[in-house]
């Protein structure tokens, strides 16, 4: 006998209705496209359905209830009744759903060294937290699904640099929901060593995009330009082998955690300097209407003429406004041979394609618009529903 919650009933019913399946646990409800089911893309494990626990067998004979003696009867009322408050509250929809608001008792596994820009973004969504540092993105994910980290805070775009095709192919290839999204002013500083004077540098050490975003500075400075793997791992560097003609970009952070002084904030061509970062968790979070949400979702489509035009238009039709759509190729398929008429064979890539949409999947627009993509797409995953999250 499946397991059967009341919670979001409604639009769990819904979301049935429109050809996805769906399991419940204790936490959250997890939406899977019948591609994914039955085999979906290549390196995905399908979902099975959760089983009652109790044997659907039982007799009828097994649940009736026998006679007791009197004597049975005085000896259970003379047990002690427990107390009630002593038992555990059931869950309801903001215990599944909030989080502590300073992220206390919270671990955040990031890529880098502490004082870096995903540590700020980190802590401008959970300030008390405790950061867990990783040496590659995958780590970061491994880190959450290991139980090593609570959650996991990765850069996916920038205002000036674009996407982050990394982190779309790990959000893939990981079962990690994502919960949150945090837009980060990105300030660059020039830090150096206590006494150096920006006229005595000969070089600065920066991660590649902090190079290339503060590009005509940096020509104007006269200075030669090392790459590093990570802006403050760059500070680290150059605090511990105290080199007085090196530079480092990098943030006010890495500068107060490293004991380097700021020549300079704002170091960069373009001021205005956003990256969007997403919160990654194990378990997704119940979709709520009380707040603005956003939708992310990747699927795949066969090859024909206005294919990609139908399934934009889906969400065209229920005024659902798109803010990002991004292709990456499937690694594992990257050509598709196709027949054609005079020439015998066409070769076209196969594209995985990544939106995100403004809405909530505890709307009926959100989960109709999903149920009409379906009925095209050969391969549908929502990665994620959360509120968005506004540039402070």
């Amino acid at each position: 006998m499946a397991l059967k919650s009341p919670l979001l009933g409604g639009a769990a019913g819904a979301i049935s209705q429109l050809g996805h399946s769906r399991v419940w646990s204790n936490q959250a409800l997890v939406v899977f496209s019948d591609g994914e089911r039955s085999g979906g893309l290549p390196g995905l494990s399908p979902l099975r359905a959760i089983r009652s626990a109790k044997g659907e067998s039982s007799s009828k004979s097994a649940t009736e209830l026998q006679p007791v003696d009197g004597r049975a009867n005085v000896n259970i009322s003379r047990k002690p009744q427990k107390d009630l408050s002593s038992f555990p509250k059931p869950l309801s929809v903001s215990d599944l759903s909030s989080t502590p608001e300073d992220g206390s008792k919270l671990r955040i596994s990031f890529k880098g060294l502490s004082g870096s820009y995903s540590e700020d973004a980190a802590l401008k969504a959970y300030p008390s937290c405790e950061s867990v540092p990783c040496s590659e993105f995958e780590d970061a994910f491994k880190a959450v699904e290991l139980w090593l980290a609570d959650k996991a805070v990765l850069p996916i775009e920038s205002s000036s640099g674009g996407s982050i095709h990394r982190n779309y192919d790990l959000l893939l290839r990981h079962r990690l929901h994502i919960v949150g999204e945090v837009q980060l002013p990105v300030n660059f500083c020039l830090l150096a060593l206590p006494g150096v004077r920006m006229e005595q540098l000969k070089r600065v050490l920066s991660h590649p995009q902090a190079l290339a975003l503060s590009d005509a500075v940096l020509t104007k400075l006269n200075v030669a330009r090392e790459n590093v793997d990570d802006t403050a791992g760059a500070a680290q560097l150059v605090a511990l082998n105290e080199l007085e003609d090196t530079g480092v970009i990098a943030s006010a952070r890495a500068a107060e955690i490293y004991g380097l002084n700021i020549l300079a904030e704002r170091f960069q061509d373009n001021l205005d300097n956003i990256t969007r970062f997403l919160v990654l968790a194990r378990d997704p979070i119940i979709p709520r209407t009380d707040k603005q949400f956003k939708t992310s979702i990747v699927f795949t489509l066969d090859e024909g003429p206005g294919v990609l035009f139908k399934a934009l238009a889906v969400f065209a039709l229920r005024n659902i406004n798109l803010t990002k759509i991004e292709s990456r190729p499937q690694r594992k398929r990257p050509l598709r041979v196709v027949d054609d008429s005079n020439t015998g064979t066409a070769k076209y890539f196969d594209y995985l394609f990544y939106i995100d949409f403004e809405a909530s999947m505890a709307e009926s627009r959100a989960q109709n618009a999903l149920g009409h993509l379906q009925e095209f797409a050969t391969f549908l995953r929502v990665l994620g529903c959360y509120p968005m999250d506004k540039i402070m």
